[in-house]
């Protein structure tokens, strides 16, 4: 009995690492949703493998997604990872990218029940929020705790994006993603989400997916931080 349990555990951990959708809606998976759920031995040695891994699970609309959790350095990416993969070279380039994806996130979310009434999200979009939310924290920067690096962080972040043009007139191709301009950052930051499969784009609209909403939705829960609250919201919420 504890090896068939332990068997499809293997099954529905092999699903979820190779990116297969495990859900009751999938007919090639909806054996293995039905047995995590029904079979507790299956659930616990599942679950547990994911923990040992530093794999996060989470379920969005009866399907189930992984996410690699903080410091993972197999399943994850590291910075120098992320900067080869983005065409990026300097840190602070690389922060600007995190700060993009962290202002989408905040853009369809600002708390785990609160789900804003938004089908998609444009570039300009993006751009207009970056501006906004950084122009406050350097503003009002003085006021909020925090130590030296975080606030070096803002405002290497700051003095990068006050310094990039709008757009450039390579950005008249809408796929084009660089380091030159506001809008080439956005597109960088948004092309990867499409590569994890977080975004979908459709004529320049980007649509969040179920596992972006999957992973959003349990991030307030399990890391809430200082950058959120430093963006207006409240860490209790």
């Amino acid at each position: 009995m504890e090896a068939k349990s332990l068997d499809k555990a293997l099954d529905i951990y092999t699903a979820l690492i190779t990116g297969r959708e495990v859900s009751r809606s999938n007919a090639d998976t909806r054996e293995l949703y039905e047995e995590f759920y029904s079979n507790a031995a299956v659930y616990d040695i599942t679950m547990q493998m994911l923990k040992k891994l530093n794999l996060s699970l989470y379920e969005y609309e009866d399907c189930l997604f992984i996410s690699p959790g903080d410091g993972n350095r197999i399943f994850g990416y590291t910075n120098d990872d992320l900067k080869r993969i983005l065409g990026l070279r300097l840190n602070k380039e690389l922060y600007t990218v995190y700060f993009i994806m962290y202002n989408a996130l905040l853009y369809f979310y600002q708390d785990s029940a609160a789900y804003q009434v938004k089908e998609y999200v444009k570039t300009e979009d993006i751009l207009t929020q970056m501006t906004d939310y950084l122009s406050t924290i350097m503003k009002d920067l003085n006021v909020y705790s925090m130590d030296e690096l975080a606030e070096d962080s803002f405002r290497t972040i700051a003095l990068l994006w006050d310094e990039l043009p709008m757009v450039t007139s390579e950005d008249k191709d809408r796929n084009r993603a660089s380091r030159a301009s506001k809008t080439g950052y956005v597109k960088l930051a948004f092309n990867f989400l499409v590569s994890q499969k977080l975004f979908v784009e459709v004529e320049e609209r980007y649509y969040p997916t179920n596992r972006f909403k999957a992973i959003a939705e349990n991030y307030f829960e399990e890391y809430k931080g200082r950058i959120y609250k430093v963006l207006g919201g409240e860490i209790d919420a």
